[in-house]
């Protein structure tokens, strides 16, 4: 079941429609979301509203004092506590947005992104959607001429999602579609160049993954545990057909810095999920042999092989694929 995602169905919506980039920039207007930071760095995020009051501990600021002025004005309270008013970037949204499932941090969500070179007008599938953040992310890294399908097995996240997705863009975002759904029964795209998984058993979707991305198409799985890693990266290693996964995590750390005071700050940003990266290899192709020998002991009397436990297909995907061998 697919949940819609937007109403531009036709050409003249479209044309209709505001440009995606419009609702990010120009001065502020009714309607727009603006991030107010006080000069202790704690920031609020109100949606604009003519007539409207939003009320602090600092005092209160009357919403007609920020409509039609520029993004990075000073707007000062009734008590006389000046607030920066900007619109929030993409990491702040994430952070403030509501949340249906964790979401993946935005030092996460960068590398991820990257790593997995998504390009405007990419075609990309997501599973596991959650709350919407990387959702965000990867739609404005294919942009209107891409595509994002994204997959959610529990449809109380999905309406998060849609609502915070929509919520961030303005609008719904037409190069976005969700559906409510199990991705390895029900994913039935093809020659996708990039498949993102955020899921409890990311190796039981392999297969329909396979079959879904074209030749040196990308495959990020972002999981949360060590067992999670594992046997993920040695299921793609047995099942064959993609390049030697490998693995990471980002720690991010800022820096204090004023006159001679410069360190690194007293909090980072630690563990939050490992990211794992691999690529399809053509039909019926098998990838070299390693030169590098494995860690003593990685391989010893004490390791146990998992189990190839990929979810097989339906009776119709299974009569599709005999079809496709044939």
């Amino acid at each position: 079941m697919s949940i819609p995602t937007s109403d531009l169905d036709d050409a003249d919506d479209q044309n209709e429609a505001p440009a995606l980039a419009d609702y990010r920039r120009g001065d502020f207007l009714p309607g727009d979301q603006v991030q107010l930071t006080d000069p202790k760095g704690r920031m609020h995020t109100i949606v604009l509203e003519p007539g409207q009051v939003f009320h602090t501990a600092k005092g209160q600021i009357a919403h007609d004092d920020i409509l039609g002025g520029p993004e990075g004005v000073v707007v000062t309270s009734s008590n006389s506590t000046a607030y920066l008013a900007q619109r929030p970037l993409l990491r702040d949204f994430v952070l403030s947005m509501p949340r249906g499932a964790t979401v993946i941090y935005p030092k996460d969500a960068a590398v991820l992104v990257g790593l997995g070179d998504v390009f405007p007008g990419a075609k990309v599938v997501e599973a596991g959607v959650g709350s919407g953040a990387l959702a965000c992310s990867l739609l404005r890294a294919v942009g209107s001429e891409g595509s994002v399908h994204s997959f959610e097995l529990r449809e109380e996240f999905a309406e998060v999602a849609k609502a915070n997705v929509e919520r961030f863009f303005g609008q719904p975002h037409p190069a976005w579609t969700l559906s409510i759904g199990n991705l390895g029964l029900e994913l039935n795209d093809r020659n996708v160049d990039r498949v993102f998984l955020d899921m409890l058993a990311p190796w039981e979707c392999l297969e329909a993954v396979s079959k879904a991305l074209r030749p040196g198409g990308v495959l990020c799985v972002y999981v949360a545990t060590t067992t999670q890693l594992s046997r993920t990266m040695e299921t793609i290693r047995t099942m064959g057909g993609w390049t030697e996964p490998e693995a990471l995590e980002t720690l991010l750390r800022n820096w204090h810095v004023e006159g001679l005071a410069v360190r690194p700050s007293h909090r980072m940003n630690g563990h939050t999920g490992f990211i794992i990266t691999t690529r399809k290899l053509a039909p019926g192709q098998e990838l070299p042999p390693k030169r590098t020998r494995p860690a003593k002991g990685a391989y010893g009397d004490d390791w146990t092989p998992y189990p190839m436990t990929i979810r097989p297909l339906d009776p119709e995907r299974q009569e599709e694929s005999q079809t496709d061998s044939q």
